[in-house]
């Protein structure tokens, strides 16, 4: 059933991830600026993972599923490349989600994401001086949903960091694998050596461990990465917490009618 939290503590495993302590703080930040990413195993509690859960199973018939290909850039093919070439080369991604005013307004997620000691702690990790919400009613916080069969193809991030939480494993498959560093977007090297060996099995994968109430925050605009499809029965549930770095951003129309079939 829909939470009635309204503090962090009811919802984090502050004994374990205390996110108010500086020390703490500061480990988990240079641990994400060392390895690109940071993963913090039993962030949720029990009663949080459990609440959440049930709330995606009751809304899961509201889900927009998309399946579409793209390649590694997310970016409209370019005929100065071969189609095979990694710049142009096509991939698959498959995924349900339901968005921000779709979640029940007193789930776990919007008391997490509308905290300001959450907030904090992501600030201070990422250092970013404010993170903000979307202005559009869609995009802060999405629940994604990925059924048999359903992955997310390799590809890059366009934005510098990546939140989530990962509410229910999958039976098998549905692992989230990376390569770090494989281009370099500020200066404009997109490595396409790389990338290919990347997409061609050549080039050793990471795989990152996600337990059922785990936080990840991930740097994929210059790693690229990928989630193997899924197998079994169970679904996989995974949140993305969005932010921005600056007030009064919307995700463009164009992207929700194409994330979400609606604006």
């Amino acid at each position: 059933m829909t939470s009635a939290a309204t503090d962090l503590a009811s919802i984090v495993n502050t004994a374990a991830c205390p996110v108010d302590d500086p020390s703490y703080r500061e480990r988990c930040k240079s641990t994400l600026d060392e390895h690109g990413v940071l993963v913090l195993p039993g962030f949720l509690r029990e009663e949080a993972i459990a609440s959440i859960k049930s709330d995606g199973d009751r809304q899961a018939h509201l889900a927009y599923y998309t399946s579409g290909s793209h390649n590694l850039y997310l970016a409209p093919s370019d005929p100065a490349f071969a189609p095979d070439h990694p710049r142009n080369r096509e991939v698959v991604s498959s995924k349900g989600c339901i968005t921000t005013d779709q979640i029940p307004q007193q789930s776990y997620l919007h008391v997490l994401y509308e905290s300001e000691e959450f907030r904090d702690f992501l600030c201070h990790v990422l250092a970013e001086p404010a993170l903000h919400e979307y202005a559009d009613a869609l995009s802060s916080i999405n629940l994604h949903y990925a059924d048999q069969g359903q992955e997310l193809g390799w590809h890059f991030d366009n934005s510098s960091f990546a939140i989530t939480l990962m509410i229910q494993k999958p039976e098998a498959g549905g692992e989230f694998e990376y390569v770090r560093d494989v281009r370099d977007a500020d200066s404009g090297d997109n490595s396409y050596e790389a990338a290919g060996g990347v997409l061609d099995g050549k080039i050793e994968v990471q795989k990152l461990q996600m337990e059922e109430g785990t936080l990840v925050l991930f740097r994929g605009r210059n790693s690229m990465h990928r989630v193997t499809p899924v197998q079994g029965a169970r679904q996989r549930m995974l949140v993305v917490l969005a932010y921005n770095t600056e007030p009064g951003i919307e995700l463009s129309e164009s992207a929700r009618l194409t994330f979400y079939g609606r604006l």
